[in-house]
């Protein structure tokens, strides 16, 4: 059965109006807590304030896709609940496989909302990018969008891949 413990986080994806499915996700807030709080903060927040309403705006087959861009909505922008950007918190935890969820960033120390989510095993990536949880379940879904993406990253024209709704599981 699904790992739907409290706590966990999920995003409802559609490509257009088209439902892709339901991504849920776990937290390590032992391990990167301000960083859990983030993601998982900008998760409840209204449409405009946070995750919901945002896209995946970079998308390549066979490494990530990427999103949490809620100003700009290109890439260019997002903000931290803490402010623009954060300290990188900890490299502890790797990217060693399918469905891990990390902090993209600008370089040392600039983590603010954008985040991605790898298609496998990226460990180029580790001592650069926080890692701070993992798709526990709907990595089909990640699947079917990483689907609607191109080698520059860009998502194919015609095409919003939407995180339409989010939030934690088990808090309502």
């Amino acid at each position: 059965m699904a790992k739907e413990a409290s706590g966990n986080v999920y995003f409802d994806v559609y490509a257009n109006e088209e439902s892709l499915g339901r991504i849920v996700m776990k937290l390590e807030d032992d391990i990167v807590p301000k960083t859990a709080k983030n993601f998982r903060t900008l998760c409840e927040r209204p449409k405009g304030e946070g995750y919901k309403g945002s896209t995946f705006h970079r998308i390549i087959p066979g490494f990530m896709v990427q999103g949490g861009d809620y100003t700009a909505h290109n890439g260019t922008g997002g903000r931290s609940i803490y402010g623009e950007k954060f300290p990188d918190e900890n490299f502890e935890l790797k990217h060693t496989k399918e469905g891990i969820l990390s902090m993209a960033n600008c370089g040392a120390h600039t983590n603010g909302s954008q985040f991605f989510i790898t298609l496998g095993k990226t460990q180029w990536l580790d001592e650069k990018h926080v890692v701070f949880g993992e798709v526990v379940e709907g990595m089909d879904v990640v699947h079917k969008i990483a689907k609607y993406g191109s080698e520059s990253g860009q998502v194919k024209k015609g095409y919003r891949i939407e995180i339409r709704d989010c939030g934690v599981l088990g808090s309502n």
